[in-house]
Order: structure tokens, then C-alpha cells, then sequence
């Protein structure tokens, strides 16, 4: 695997930097010819996807490149909140022991002071897929659940120890309140001029911002734990056994770990699914953390942890929104149920009632 900060001549600056010659050093390869072809539009946001389909001697028959966003917007947002340095450190120093199936890595390479980076990793496109605007159906989400309470008993209580070994933010580092307020102005001007939203929306995004510093405080008490931070459906893939694999690891940090799971619950299910199956899927998460030791995982303030957490989510398609085409129909049909979806949380989760 490459190394975290690597030359910036050897990082690609884009995919037509990678060729037989770069692999071969990157990976020891012996590549004949191969073609990329972008995947993912749409679906990731900060980043831009490639599969790569090789011929060579020792090499698998396909790959997964990962690079830099081609939204100017994208890469500004993902490189100050460190997002390029988290997943190639995630890859390097956790990735092997995560309980969870995540890539294998083949090479991970960036340089912190730039937006370059390179994620050379396993293809995991055999798995089936669950289009997250279509919405991820109960018995998945158990299962994605079940997958979230091994991850957090991992790593429970061990939150600050990753961010201290050089993995992930914590929810209270100084770049929160630095920058979010900016980028979600800056998404919600986008967003609220695209698309109709839901006066619930509305309500919560005027005061998202005035909330910002409770809502970490809130976030960082109790037991933490290494979150994920982007666990949602388009970042999930099930094996036929219906056991997920676990991708994009670049918001990965320290924070309360129910902020992973009301993100899954608010972002992944449809309205209804949610509404339906919100309490049952709390509980088995809770339960699942409790079998495997967790230390105070049946913390009285982990239920409002939960809805904080809802309400901190509003960021995510705002902010993301920055970096994407809202005229690209599938973009903008995933900010537009993000939103909607979490119209149902504000009402059932009374999020406009937290603060």
C-alpha cells in the first residue's frame, strides 16, 4: 500500500495519469492494457470513481480507482475538512481491523497539502446494490444495523484513541464551527433555490446554523466511539447472504455513536419504512451493543444523542448539494428525498423542539 503523503508527482492528478507504468509502481502489477471507465455519478459526491479493467500477470481482472471530485466544489469541501487524508489513513492504520467486509486496499496515497490522493482498491461491484432514492427495505436495514453495532463495539469508547492515531476528526475539532456555517449558507442557497422544500426544512435550516455549537457539545458526550460518518445506503453492499460490505471511509472520526445510525435511519429508509421501523431498529442497534460488551451503551442520553444527530444530518445534502449538478435528475432526486425524508424525522423526532 502507498504511503499517507506521498510525493505529489507520483499521486495521479487525474485518470488519465493512470497508466501501465503507474500501476506497476504503485502496485507491483504487471499491466498489459486497461480501460477506465467512470462509475458512481451521482451517488458519490466528494470524490470521482473509476473501474478499471485489467489485463496483466498478477493482477486482479478489475479494480477501483478513487480520486479528487472533478467539482471545483467538491474538492474544496473535502480537502479543509481533511476528508482525502481520513480515508487514506482509514486504509492504513484500521482497515484490518474493522469487523465489518470494507475493500481490500491495493494503494492509498495522498499529500496533505493538496487535494491529491489515490484509492486503489478491491471491486466490490459483483454485490448487490440498494439505490438509496429508492430506499433500503426493513430487512436490509436490520442487517446494516446488526453491521453498524459491530463497528461501533470495535471500536467503543476508542474514539479519541483514532483520532489520536492520525484517523478521522473529532465531532468538536475546531474546523466544525470554522467552516460548516460557511458551506451550509453556501449549500442552502443552492439547494432552496433548486427545489421546493418542505416548511419543516425550511424551520430547522434557519436555525441550523445558531445550533451548530450545542449540537457538538451534545455529540461528544458519554462514551464515544470511531464513527463511520457516512453510513447511508449508496455506501453499502450486500453479499448474497445479505451481509453488507462496507465502503467510504471519509468522514470517519470520534463523536456520539448514534449520530451513524440516526444518518443511516434518516437518509437511507423511505418515509414510511422509517417511520415504521425507527424504534424497532434503535433497539436492536442498542441490543446489538450491549451483547458485545459495549460500556454504557444503555446511556440515558443516547436517545436524544439520536436526535441531535437528526438534526446535524440536515448538513449532509445541503453541503453536499455545493459539489453537484442539481440539474443531473438522479442528484437532484437523492438531495430532494434527503430533504424529505427528513421532514418525517423533524415531525416524529420533534427536531424543531431540541434547542
Amino acid at each position: 500500500m502507498g504511503s499517507l503523503g506521498g510525493v505529489t508527482s507520483d499521486i495521479p492528478g487525474s485518470i488519465d495519469d493512470i497508466d501501465a507504468a503507474w500501476l506497476a509502481g504503485a502496485t507491483g502489477w504487471s499491466v498489459d492494457s486497461l480501460r477506465a471507465t467512470q462509475i458512481g455519478a451521482g451517488v458519490g459526491v466528494s470524490s470521482a470513481l473509476y473501474r478499471l479493467d485489467l489485463d496483466g500477470t498478477g493482477c486482479p481482472a478489475t479494480a477501483v480507482v478513487k480520486l479528487p471530485a472533478l467539482a471545483e466544489e467538491a474538492v474544496f469541501t473535502s480537502t479543509i475538512l481533511e476528508m482525502y487524508i481520513r480515508e487514506v489513513r482509514f486504509f492504513e492504520r484500521a482497515a484490518a481491523d474493522a469487523p465489518v467486509r470494507v475493500p481490500e486496499c491495493y494503494h492509498a496515497a495522498v499529500d496533505p497539502d493538496t487535494s491529491r490522493f489515490a484509492v486503489m482498491m478491491e471491486d466490490l461491484g459483483g454485490l448487490r446494490a440498494v439505490d438509496q432514492t429508492a430506499g433500503m427495505a426493513a430487512a436490509d436495514a436490520e442487517r446494516a444495523v446488526d453491521a453498524l453495532a459491530r463497528w461501533h463495539a470495535r471500536w467503543w469508547g476508542r474514539g479519541d484513541e483514532m483520532v489520536e492515531a492520525g484517523v478521522g476528526l473529532p465531532i468538536d475539532h475546531p474546523i466544525y464551527p470554522a467552516v460548516l456555517p460557511a458551506v451550509f449558507d453556501e449549500g442552502w442557497a443552492k439547494v432552496s433555490g433548486a427545489m421546493e422544500l418542505e416548511p419543516e426544512i425550511v424551520e430547522l435550516a434557519a436555525r441550523w446554523v445558531d445550533r451548530l455549537p450545542r449540537m457538538i457539545a451534545d455529540l461528544n458526550e458519554g462514551p464515544n466511539a470511531f464513527i463511520h460518518g457516512d453510513f447511508r445506503a449508496d455506501n453499502l453492499l450486500f453479499d448474497p447472504a445479505g451481509s453488507p460490505a462496507v465502503l467510504d471511509f471519509q468522514l470517519v472520526g470520534s463523536a456520539a455513536a448514534a449520530y451513524d445510525l440516526a444518518y443511516f435511519v434518516t437518509s437511507s429508509l423511505d418515509a414510511a419504512v422509517a417511520g415504521a421501523c425507527e424504534r424497532a431498529l434503535f433497539d436492536r442497534w442498542r441490543a446489538g451493543l450491549q451483547s458485545m460488551g459495549a460500556a454504557g451503551a444503555d446511556m440515558a442520553s443516547v436517545e436524544r444523542q439520536y436526535r441531535v444527530a437528526a438534526l446535524w444530518c440536515l448538513a449532509y445534502p445541503v453541503i453536499a448539494s455545493r459539489g453537484m449538478d442539481l440539474d443531473d435528475p438522479r442528484q437532484h432526486a437523492l438531495i430532494e428525498l434527503m430533504n424529505s425524508r427528513l421532514v418525517r424525522a423533524a415531525r416524529d423526532l420533534d427536531l424543531a423542539g431540541l434547542y
